[in-house]
């Protein structure tokens, strides 16, 4: 295969992977339903070999689940999953928040504070949920992203995107949202102020408060 030709492919499977991973994350495909491979040709506009790249690599993420090396299933949903990841979320992220504050540089704090800004001034209640949701990951990507640890970063990522699984199908909770918005804010002046001890068990707290909507939102489902 000619260079180009690779690197052509290879920027449509990840273009593919990126798109199908949100539509993953929000919700498009049933838990537990079969995907037709023929049906997402058609509907993402790409061929066979970068579909099937990208359906490969959301399967080793743990986003999907392949069957017998052909076909690919959307993971099921459970109460003890939704435990186990919000429990790894509380662990992870503390030990990462504690990292990233005894790491952090001026450079970070000013990314922190941009990243916060930025979040606050998008209002989910005026529809912009798309650009809530990116935000809001890139707040927490930043939080604790001087912490020093390629691998923990990863898990990190991947746990908030089978978090984010149940957290999406979630009821609204305005009187939850305020708290976890007010949070977010909280974090960042402990962050500054270098205070590990609070970060964290605020960290905590806003991990155990989300979890918390999303089994509601789960138990709904049932």
């Amino acid at each position: 295969m000619a260079t180009s030709e690779r690197t052509r492919r290879e920027t449509t499977s990840s273009r593919v992977y990126d798109i199908l991973r949100q539509d993953l994350l929000n919700g498009r495909f049933e838990a537990g339903e079969k995907l037709a491979i023929s049906a997402l040709k058609d509907h993402y506009g790409v061929g066979l070999s970068p579909l099937r790249e990208a359906l490969n690599r959301l399967a080793a993420y743990g986003l999907l689940i392949q069957e017998n090396q052909r076909g690919f299933r959307v993971p099921t949903m459970a109460r003890e999953e939704l435990e186990d990841i919000a429990g790894m979320r509380r662990e992870l992220e503390g030990m990462a928040l504690e990292w990233a504050i005894g790491r952090g540089d001026a450079e970070w704090e000013s990314e922190l504070l941009a990243a916060a800004h930025r979040l606050k001034r998008t209002d989910l209640a005026a529809g912009q949920v798309d650009e809530w949701e990116q935000l809001h990951a890139r707040f927490h990507r930043t939080l604790v992203a001087p912490c020093g640890s390629v691998w923990l970063l990863r898990f990190i990522e991947q746990l908030h995107d089978q978090f984010d699984r149940y957290r999406r199908l979630a009821p609204e909770a305005p009187d939850v949202r305020r708290i976890l918005d007010a949070q977010h804010e909280e974090l960042v002046e402990l962050a500054l102020k270098r205070n590990t001890r609070a970060a964290r068990a605020v960290m905590e707290d806003h991990v155990q408060r989300s979890y918390e909507v999303a089994l509601q939102g789960f138990a709904e489902l049932g």
